[in-house]
């Protein structure tokens, strides 16, 4: 009997380790996504739509971008020194092939994920890396926004090797802002999901599931 409990409570410990080196950010639920900070881009003429769908894996948030750029923002504190890694599960069902995605005409990702951190008193000062899930590019190319060196556009992942399957990416944020914005960040302020179409006047589907930053 004492074995019994000694096991059991290896487990419990075992359990509560995990969670505790597991961020969840999202839901992905109906009353979550009410609750979500809606941010419009300047000067697009439509808004993302964005629904919860679910499948054998749990919930998911759906993606549908014409001719339209906003997106879905969370104030949420990250302590990178104990979970630096976040994890992405996605997909891309309308991908926008054929576009330059570097340049302002081109500016545009079916699916992508911002991390962000405050280091000034207005947003226009905030730093940020894009994790994007590039329609044309090669998973592992980085590079500025054309429309501010404050925030970086990284690969994570690319429809030339992944189109309409789900996939799940990895990366390390403080090595990336160390490596990108040469800062040492202890602690995240927010993420925001955005798919956009404003600059191309394309159509593009996506959905994201399962966001979390874990130990590693």
């Amino acid at each position: 009997m004492k074995l019994f409990f000694k096991i059991l409570f290896s487990l419990i410990l075992a359990v509560n380790t995990l969670l505790a080196d597991e961020v969840k950010v999202f839901d992905f639920t109906e009353t979550e996504l009410t609750e979500l900070k809606v941010r419009k881009v300047r000067g697009a003429d439509n808004k993302t739509v964005y629904s919860i769908g679910t499948n054998e894996n749990g919930n998911y948030l759906k993606s549908v971008a014409n001719n339209a750029a906003s997106g879905l923002g969370k104030e949420i504190k990250i302590d990178l020194n104990k979970t630096p890694f976040i994890n992405i599960t996605w997909k891309i069902e309308k991908d926008l092939s054929g576009i330059k995605e570097n340049t302002k005409k081109g500016h545009d990702f079916a699916a992508r994920v911002f991390v962000i951190k405050k280091t000034g008193a207005t947003p226009l000062s905030n730093r940020a890396i894009n994790y994007v899930f590039s329609s044309n590019n090669e998973i592992g190319l980085s590079w500025p926004s054309p429309y501010t060196k404050k925030s970086i556009d990284n690969v994570l992942a690319s429809t030339k090797d992944s189109l309409n399957e789900w996939i799940t990416v990895k990366a390390n944020v403080k090595e990336d802002f160390k490596r990108f914005h040469d800062l040492d960040v202890n602690e995240l302020d927010g993420l925001a999901i955005m798919s956009d179409t404003d600059n191309s006047k394309m159509n593009s589907v996506a959905y994201f599931q399962n966001i979390y930053f874990s130990a590693q």
